[in-house]
């Protein structure tokens, strides 16, 4: 039985080509306050840029910091490979860009060390150096952006399905065997599920945990993870078809069905009002973002944007939310679309 106020804690962090971030990251974990760091894990999927050496000249002046070869490149690998290592009774998974808050570990370990918690973190929260990340940092905060899910909305605090990357209890990850690798993308969500189906209501959302995500800084990346998730979530479904959460599916529902609905209107003799239905969907969407762009106009001038230059306006931020919604359904269609023949007409089975 686990008796320690301040458990011994691995931080692992799954990295590639973060020559940019890793110092700053790594120095602020071993700077902070919590007395019982056991090691940082850095689990390299083979940057070619300074990354390495970064962490290697890190860890000759801190031999807490170790690096750690990935030879399977994706996060979901890196990571298993710290967990088959680690030496610490907690198992703080943390990103190799993110900005994290002063004592972050403290305020995550508290939150594990709840009754009946297996998995403790914070929302996920947003910030931006240009235009379009200014743009998916709005559209996240929108239920369009996030389906409802608790982990997204900054002040929940409670039990839910998934959260921000996570702080685990070591022998559990043990157990459950780590992250599913045949899903590379919502190994997250997919390891939370499981976490549920072993030990019943065990995911803790903290509003008091607080880190700041960096998103894609393009929209054609940002369509290409969105893709990436849609095969994930489809996998995942597939995988736990009875605890998977609806919202995984629904902008691939919907899409579908309005798809279906233009054709059916098309070919029909008889006037369905598409045309009418599709511009009333229009004008939700232009007043659905422009109420995100106006809520968040304080929070985004006084914590979002990171940039050197002068914030976008809110006509901008406008735009740009409007896209990043349009893309984000979108792109999760083509990606469930994509694995759904992959998986179901193909029969190729994971990723």
């Amino acid at each position: 039985m686990i008796t320690q106020k301040k458990p011994d804690i691995t931080i692992g962090i799954p990295v590639l080509n973060e020559e940019e971030h890793i110092e700053r990251v790594v120095n602020g974990f071993l700077d902070s306050s919590y007395p019982n760091i056991k090691e940082i894990l850095i689990a390299d999927g083979g940057s070619t840029d300074r990354t390495q050496e970064i962490v290697k000249m890190i860890s000759a002046k801190d031999p807490r910091v170790k690096l750690i070869d990935n030879p399977g490149r994706f996060q979901s690998y890196g990571l298993n490979e710290m967990i088959e290592v680690t030496q610490g009774e907690v198992f703080l998974r943390a990103d190799g860009h993110c900005i994290y808050q002063e004592h972050y570990i403290e305020k995550t370990v508290e939150a594990l060390l709840k009754p009946g918690v297996k998995n403790a973190g914070g929302s996920q929260r947003y910030v931006a150096k240009n235009t379009v990340q200014a743009g998916i940092s709005i559209a996240v905060k929108s239920f369009l952006g996030n389906g409802g899910a608790k982990y997204m909305d900054e002040s929940y605090q409670g039990f839910a399905d998934t959260v921000f990357l996570g702080c685990f209890w070591s022998e559990d990850l043990k157990k459950l065997k780590g992250y599913n690798t045949d899903n590379i993308t919502n190994q997250d969500s997919e390891l939370n599920l499981r976490l549920i189906e072993n030990f019943g209501e065990c995911i803790y959302v903290s509003p008091e945990v607080k880190s700041w995500y960096f998103p894609r800084d393009t929209f054609f990346t940002l369509f290409k993870q969105y893709f990436r998730y849609g095969r994930g979530r489809l996998l995942t479904k597939i995988e736990h078809p009875e605890m998977s959460p609806v919202r995984g599916l629904l902008p691939f529902t919907f899409v579908f069905f309005l798809i279906f609905y233009a054709l059916f209107d098309l070919v029909s003799a008889t006037n369905y009002f598409f045309v009418s239905f599709l511009t009333v969907l229009i004008v939700i969407l232009l007043a659905e973002s422009l109420r995100i762009v106006l809520k968040t106009d304080k929070k985004f001038l006084r914590e979002m944007w990171q940039g050197e230059k002068q914030p976008p306006s809110k006509f901008s931020r406008w735009a740009h939310t409007v896209i990043s919604i349009v893309l984000m359904q979108l792109a999760h269609f083509s990606g469930v679309l994509y694995q759904l023949i992959r998986s179901v007409i193909l029969r190729v089975k994971g990723w």
